[in-house]
């Protein structure tokens, strides 16, 4: 399933949108053999695919590129028709928590190979790394990230005699505490901001849910995952976000635009909307990663983003192999970054962005990225999601032990199929 937080992001980073679905021919036209690659909407701009075709074209005049642009709206059984023979491409970009439902299929091609030789994988943000990697196979290649961050008003900062953002979990409460006050909110946070919460339970060292033995459980009922939603309890206080709703009810961006709330966790594009609401913000917004536990790393973050993956039926598998190394390699990953205000798939690369205050926010937390449990299932999990009401129920005074047991069972019953 894909991952709204990428989909809210893309729509809010991309600064040249692709007009509809589609095709995009390469432009030579004269190659030999035809490599089709399915990308997504909005996910980079004309000018990237033209740079790339024309690049990897002169360098491989026996190639043809074709870019077909797919909808995520229905997305899945398309891709799953396609990997079992139905008009296969050769080249898929993919949620990265797709790739689990599809490896399910068996009709992935195994790029540990070429993950380990060619592409550096030991380098790579682990929130895009490991839900390619299906019991130790590399089906997904990936390609970009994207991640929440705390956007934050300046001069409510100034106002609370605040000089710096806070780098430790403690500094963060003890923030917006202070902030706070005065018809002001500290920290503007829904009450079923379940990835958030997902980041503060992988902090202390827990998770969503557990593979025991092939065997999914839920997990919120464990003391690392009950100690996060006590620190999302805690946060959430210090505003007026709704404990029964997410952050789109009502949208958390026009609520930051009114100037009274000093802190929001989203991706970085948020501001842009934010500035389009309240224009008198502009010049006043910064960003910061989410705080860790300690000074010396920052928060966990959900990372949502895309992978490539070639599938075994594919006419043109190696030359789709080929094309999915140089979009997935340190040049054109740096031009995606520079282009789209991605961040690239290594943290080593992230430096092209280090003018971009969001986007540097969003590489630096995603050195802590991780991913949803690699479950084939979790898709239905997110559909039924039980996990907001019991954020909801502990918000509004539930016992959090109780409420948690509640979900979790949810959760194992929806991982089982049943």
């Amino acid at each position: 399933m894909k991952n709204r937080v990428l989909i809210g992001a893309v729509a809010l980073v991309s600064t040249v949108v692709l007009g509809g679905c589609g095709y995009l021919p390469g432009s030579g036209g004269s190659g030999d053999k035809k490599v089709t690659i399915w990308l997504m909407k909005d996910s980079v701009s004309a000018d990237f695919l033209d740079r790339f075709t024309k690049s990897y074209e002169d360098e491989h005049p026996s190639i043809e590129l074709e870019f077909k642009i797919q909808s995520w709206s229905g997305i899945g059984p398309k891709v799953t028709a396609a990997l079992k023979g139905e008009d296969t491409p050769d080249v898929i970009e993919v949620g990265n928590t797709q790739i689990a439902q599809y490896a399910e299929s068996g009709g992935l091609r195994d790029l540990t190979l070429e993950s380990m030789r060619d592409l550096g994988s030991d380098d790579w943000l682990p929130g895009l790394a490991e839900p390619g990697s299906i019991e130790g196979i590399q089906y997904g290649i990936p390609w970009y990230a994207a991640n929440r961050v705390v956007i934050y008003n300046k001069e409510l900062f100034e106002q609370a005699g605040i000089k710096n953002p806070p780098k430790t979990r403690q500094e963060w409460i003890e923030d917006s505490r202070v902030l706070n006050r005065k018809g002001n909110q500290g920290m503007y946070l829904a009450g079923q901001n379940w990835y958030v919460l997902a980041g503060f339970i992988w902090d202390e060292g827990g998770d969503l849910a557990d593979d025991n033995g092939g065997e999914w459980e839920g997990a919120l009922d464990t003391p690392a995952a009950l100690k996060g939603m006590a620190f999302y309890k805690e946060l959430q206080s210090y505003g007026n976000g709704p404990k029964d709703a997410d952050e789109e009810k009502p949208p958390q961006t026009d609520v930051f635009a009114k100037g009274d709330v000093a802190q929001i966790i989203s991706v970085p594009g948020s501001a842009k909307l934010i500035e389009q609401k309240n224009p008198e913000l502009k010049g006043k917004l910064g960003y910061f990663p989410i705080p860790g536990k300690t000074a010396k790393n920052p928060g966990s973050v959900f990372t949502g983003g895309s992978d490539l993956i070639v599938p075994e039926k594919a006419a043109e598998r190696t030359a789709g192999i080929d094309v999915v190394k140089a979009l997935a390699g340190e040049k054109w990953q740096q031009d995606l970054a520079r282009t789209m205000s991605y961040v690239p798939n290594k943290p080593t690369l992230a430096h092209v962005i280090e003018g971009q205050e969001g986007t540097a926010a969003m590489a630096e937390g995603a050195r802590r990225g991780r991913a949803t449990p690699s479950s084939p299932q979790w898709a239905a999990v997110e559909a039924e999601n039980p996990i907001k009401p019991y954020m909801t129920a502990v918000l509004q005074g539930g016992d959090p032990l109780e409420e948690a047991r509640s979900a979790s069972e949810r959760i194992t019953a929806e991982l089982a199929g049943s």
